[in-house]
């Protein structure tokens, strides 16, 4: 396998070129830290295209210091695109197409827990999220995200020829579905089992992101078990070492949340994982999500 960090130079360095907001290189693989900007505000098309294209350069931005009610949280996210709502969890009752992901300091089970992308089983899963810390824990509760362009290019080129017409079969069931873990029995999250999470949607396994058009690799932990035509035991082999090839350190950034923390992700080419290391504590974070796409594989 032939390892492209360190030889080849990604679109992740990105332009430096900015002239309504300072964009600052957070790690490595991914991730970039935006100054001179208040999301509270109304802000003009020209700040909006060059937050879009950081986002698309380094595929997730972290704002500090916000201070955001959730009427300018909706209001910012809408810059981007139409707002979805969640089909398994309930929103904010006031605001439903603001997800609480709220910690309870009695609770063992956090959302969010394992290498995912949001709500990739949707006919066209989401553009990005956007997550906003209300409040955090002393210590943990960190945020991973890793980067699946790098992850793909790393592939050796007869492993991404074996891969680039598979179908991957997205799907929420076994989250959500009947016999997946009843949620409000250890969580504060607003779901429960449902009859109505057994469906599956289709998406080619090898996207071409409709922004940079690059190529990854579109597998998104429990939420697909299988390849088309195929058993989720013959499908596992394979969908545990893309799993593993995507998540490896390399291609990976860390964020430690403080309150008023805005996290903003690419969410058609990564991936991320909320640690539950904060046990005792509580965190409450607001996330509103932006709708996206149906995946174009390669032509």
């Amino acid at each position: 396998m032939t390892v492209l960090i360190g030889r080849k130079v990604s679109p992740q360095l990105g332009s430096t070129d900015y002239q309504r907001i300072t964009v600052t290189r957070y790690a490595g693989a991914l991730g970039a830290v935006i100054d001179g900007v208040d999301l509270a505000q109304e802000l003009d098309d020209a700040t909006i295209a060059e937050i879009r294209r950081a986002l698309i350069d380094h595929l997730v931005v972290f704002f500090r210091g916000q201070d955001m009610t959730c009427e300018q949280h909706l209001a910012f996210a809408r810059r981007f695109g139409t707002l979805n709502q969640h089909d398994q969890v309930k929103g904010m009752d006031a605001y439903p197409d603001i997800i609480e992901v709220r910690q309870e300091p009695s609770d063992t089970r956090n959302f969010g827990g394992a290498w995912h992308g949001d709500v990739t089983y949707l006919p066209e899963p989401p553009l990005g999220s956007i997550l906003y810390a209300k409040e955090v824990p002393p210590v943990g509760g960190d945020t991973l995200w890793a980067n699946l362009y790098l992850a793909y290019e790393d592939l050796s080129p007869g492993y991404r020829a074996m891969i680039d017409r598979l179908t991957v079969i997205h799907t929420p069931a076994l989250i959500y579905g009947t016999k997946s873990m009843d949620w409000s029995k250890d969580s504060s999250v607003k779901s429960a089992p449902t009859e109505a999470a057994h469906y599956e949607v289709e998406h080619p396994l090898v996207r071409v992101h409709p922004e940079s058009g690059r190529r990854l690799f579109y597998v998104s932990g429990a939420y697909t078990p299988r390849f088309k035509d195929m058993t989720e035991e013959e499908s596992a082999p394979l969908i545990d070492y893309l799993m593993y090839q995507a998540t490896r350190e390399p291609f990976t950034c860390r964020w430690r949340w403080q309150a008023g923390d805005v996290a903003f992700w690419d969410n058609r080419a990564t991936l991320h994982y909320a640690l539950n290391d904060y046990h005792g504590h509580r965190r409450v974070m607001h996330r509103v999500t932006i709708n996206g796409e149906r995946p174009v594989g390669i032509g």
